[in-house]
């Protein structure tokens, strides 16, 4: 039988456009969602980079001036923020997510956050290490 056709009305439920934000686990869940905005746009950024260096130096001398501007340099402090804060709430889930066994107790959450942290650490000392000797 059709929905349509029968007598009974469906409950529909009215739900706001800001029911997240009565909850504070929604809330920080929607604002971690919502960093991928930036993380987005700033892939784009880097992508017309690499096309503007494919398209010769002035090309990509013009894109390096761009990136310059007090606008250019406040979205990527807005980047950077917003990647920290990813970072932050995802290291903190990831226990949550992978639970990981030493013998037959569970690990604590902590030694793997640090973890983690260390990583993201070890990597970043090396990307600049490699930003500063090329």
């Amino acid at each position: 039988m059709d929905i349509s056709q029968s007598k009974r009305k469906p409950y529909v439920r009215q739900v706001k456009k800001s029911w997240w934000l009565r909850n504070s686990f929604y809330t920080g869940y929607m604002l971690r969602e919502g960093t991928c905005i930036f993380v987005g746009a700033y892939a784009v950024i880097l992508l017309c980079g690499l096309l503007r260096l494919s398209q010769g130096h002035d090309a990509f001398a013009g894109w390096l001036t761009a990136l310059h501007s007090p606008l250019a340099i406040l979205f990527h402090l807005l980047a950077l923020v917003a990647c920290l804060f990813h970072a932050k709430t995802w290291f903190s889930l990831a226990p949550k997510a992978i639970r990981v066994f030493k013998g037959e107790e569970l690990m604590p959450e902590k030694p793997i956050i640090m973890a983690q942290y260390i990583g993201l650490a070890v990597v970043s000392v090396i990307v600049l290490l490699i930003a500063i000797l090329a």
